[in-house]
């Protein structure tokens, strides 16, 4: 008997009839959420700074006012991470409203992960949040406690799906290759519709205008088979699992809470229409420490983009940058200029003649990059260059947050299941752990034979898959044949990375050939600056980074065409 578990969110912001779109579609066990990033923790924090009894995602709240008698006559169990750094109070919250629908619904929670009270005590300085990823175990607690509803805080985003299946086949803290098969559904589940044909490379090939959201089928051993609801759109392939597989990882073992996964052990199949097999996956004893997400106030940012069009654009940038540095009066501790050329000549267009200009600026103070930076930008509006005008005027200045990761001794976080009836479970740490050690590099298959070539883009055989973890970039890249992995696996190297993709050029670059995916995944260390939050450059989220590698040519062995 396996165990369907969906999933209708992957972000704070995710479509909002995705929850109901589940329930009624076909057939769940378990319907997940996923709320919770880096950033989200940001945005809660300042949340909760203005009223404590937030801190929590409020859209979760209203989808459920809406769908939760529809998820109980149903019979499907609903676990998110929705209550960010709130929990409780997202509990009480829901309690709330079972009363008020008159649905017989049990909540609990899962708390224990927010070490905002005691980072003095851990090391881990000041932060405005910090939270530890916690495992599985809590939430397979409440729901063994017959919880029909269960919101956590922090836990790692594959917890949603460990939990439930932990709890539904009686798996043991040390069946590690059954919850290392968790781990990977949960990791194709977690980001929704990026597994069905979202942010897909060769996103042309299939219809996904609206794609469905995925479900996994979990057995008893913990391999899974990814699908789809019926006539959803979008696609679930062997390929579209792949780039949500490469997603925001580093090298094959994928280190979590409760297992270390091996990503080197993955078998993909196709197993039907919009169905992908996954097998094979093997497991290893968690590490001892668990990560802490940090998130700090940085300072102050502000913006704005000037618009230069027609003649002499250099010239014209080189004008208004000279004009507003000196205009500035205290210059602020970063000032970033970036010119992009998106004029082209003799066009019968105005928007088609111009190139953007745009000036980031970065202070503790909030005046100085607020009013002294705007007043400085719109005074020159009749005095700098023909045709001067911006896109819009900058503004007060925005907080920006700083993430760092850290790491503390698992047993010194408190991991608790708050069960429907109120009692309190604490889940012990694991007792068997083992820091992960290096992979030893993968046996390469031979390259390619030697023959002609043509200048193409890369993406014309590869696809890529990429994202961020705090100030690191992760850009996954995979074949679409043995024959074309042989190619990419001595083509792409952190080298030829670098030349293609010129911002990387002074950077720290990791390459982790998977074979068993014709992948490779290269992790970029400090692209992102202090992470999205800081906004460090123009994709803060390293999101179409790969999409930029496959635009650029190289020389593409014909056979592979």
């Amino acid at each position: 008997m396996t165990l369907r578990i969906g999933n209708a969110s992957g972000f704070y912001g995710d479509r909002f009839s995705a929850v109901r779109e589940m329930l009624t579609g076909g057939p769940l066990d378990v319907l997940t959420g996923d709320y919770l990033a880096e950033l989200t923790m940001l945005i809660l924090g300042r949340d909760r700074l203005k009223d404590p009894a937030r801190g929590y995602a409020r859209t979760f709240l209203r989808q459920l006012e809406e769908n939760l008698a529809l998820a109980v006559d149903n019979g499907v169990k609903i676990v998110a991470n929705a209550g960010g750094l709130n929990p409780a109070g997202l509990a009480d919250a829901l309690r709330e409203l079972t009363a008020r629908l008159g649905v017989p619904a049990r909540i609990a929670h899962v708390e224990g992960d927010d070490l905002s009270g005691r980072t003095g005590e851990l090391g881990l300085g000041e932060p405005l949040t910090a939270n530890a990823y916690l495992g599985a175990w809590g939430i397979a607690e409440c729901l063994k406690a017959g919880a029909d509803v269960v919101v956590t805080g922090r836990v790692t985003d594959a917890s949603l799906v460990v939990g439930p299946a932990s709890a539904h086949f009686g798996w043991g803290a040390e069946d590690y290759d059954a919850l290392a098969g968790a781990v990977v559904a949960g990791h194709v589940l977690e980001c929704g519709a990026q597994a069905t044909g979202g942010n897909y490379s060769f996103f042309t090939e299939h219809d996904i205008a609206t794609p469905g959201f995925p479900i996994a089928e979990i057995d008893a051993s913990g391999q899974s088979v990814i699908t789809k609801h019926p006539g959803t759109g979008g696609a679930v392939t062997t390929e579209t699992v792949t780039a949500q597989l490469l997603y925001e990882i580093a090298g094959a073992r994928y280190a979590g809470p409760d297992v270390t996964t091996r990503f080197d052990s993955i078998t993909l199949s196709q197993d039907g229409p919009d169905r992908v097999r996954i097998s094979g996956v093997r497991g290893e004893a968690p590490p001892p420490d668990l990560k802490v997400c940090l998130n700090t106030l940085g300072g102050f940012r502000n913006e704005t983009t000037f618009v230069l069009t027609g003649l002499d654009i250099e010239a014209k940038a080189d004008l208004v940058k000279q004009q507003l540095e000196a205009g500035l009066g205290k210059r602020p501790s970063e000032v970033r200029w970036t010119l992009a050329r998106t004029d082209h000549p003799d066009t019968d267009t105005q928007e088609a003649a111009s190139a953007l200009l745009h000036c980031a600026v970065k202070d503790p103070d909030s005046k100085v990059a607020g009013r002294a930076f705007s007043s400085a930008a719109i005074e020159l509006a009749l005095a700098s260059y023909p045709g001067f005008h911006v896109t819009a005027p900058p503004s007060d200045a925005s907080p920006y947050g700083v993430y760092t990761a850290a790491f503390v001794p698992a047993e010194t976080v408190q991991h608790i299941a708050v069960l429907p009836d109120g009692a309190r479970t604490t889940i012990p740490p694991s007792a068997n752990t083992s820091a992960p050690a290096a992979v030893d590099q993968p046996e390469l298959p031979p390259p390619l034979a030697d023959g002609p070539t043509q200048r193409l883009p890369l993406g014309t055989v590869l696809g890529a898959r990429s994202g961020d973890k705090g100030g690191d970039a992760n850009l996954g890249v995979w074949a679409r044949t043995d024959e074309a992995y042989r190619w990419l696996a001595h083509a792409l190297t952190p080298e030829t990375l670098k030349r293609l993709l010129p911002e990387t050029a002074p950077l720290h670059v990791e390459a982790h050939p998977l074979p068993n995916l014709r992948a490779v995944n290269f992790v970029i260390h400090g692209l992102l600056g202090a992470g999205v939050a800081s906004a460090h450059r123009f994709d803060p989220q390293a999101k179409a980074l790969g999409e930029w590698l496959r635009s650029r040519v190289a020389d593409i062995p014909e056979a592979l065409l």
